[in-house]
């Protein structure tokens, strides 16, 4: 059974740091190209930043590039994202997501076939 477990959100405030990570379990990690997603009240779900199998190229969204810096471990399975930067505007849920793919493909949804449960970030003052 695949999992994506997420973890680190929480309340920041505006300006500060956070950084999450999501443990991924049931699949062979290295092999496949993971995602962060984010999803604000009231709105759909926002594609935030790619990562290839291999960690050695990383993508972003216009809203978060230069802001949020995704890696990702293969020897402990973990894919992180660092936020830095935060502003209200980042409040949302945020979600891990695993690839059909070893290479990213931007901004569409339709290559993840595994999400985690999401983790709350807040950023307000």
């Amino acid at each position: 059974e695949v999992l994506l477990v997420e973890s680190g959100g929480g309340l920041v405030q505006p300006g500060g740091s956070l950084r999450l990570s999501c443990v991924g379990s049931g699949f062979t990690f290295s092999m496949y190209a993971m995602g962060w997603v984010r999803q604000a009240p009231g709105k759909g779900p926002e594609w935030l930043s790619g990562i290839n199998s291999g960690g050695g190229s990383t993508y972003y969204s216009d809203s978060v590039k230069g802001r949020f810096t995704v890696s990702k471990d293969n020897a402990k399975n973990t894919l992180y994202l660092q936020m830095n930067s935060l502003k209200p505007e980042d409040t949302a849920v945020y979600y891990c997501a695993k690839s059909r793919e070893q290479t990213v493909r931007t901004v569409v949804l339709g290559p993840y076939d595994y999400w985690g449960q999401g983790t709350q970030v807040t950023v307000s003052s």
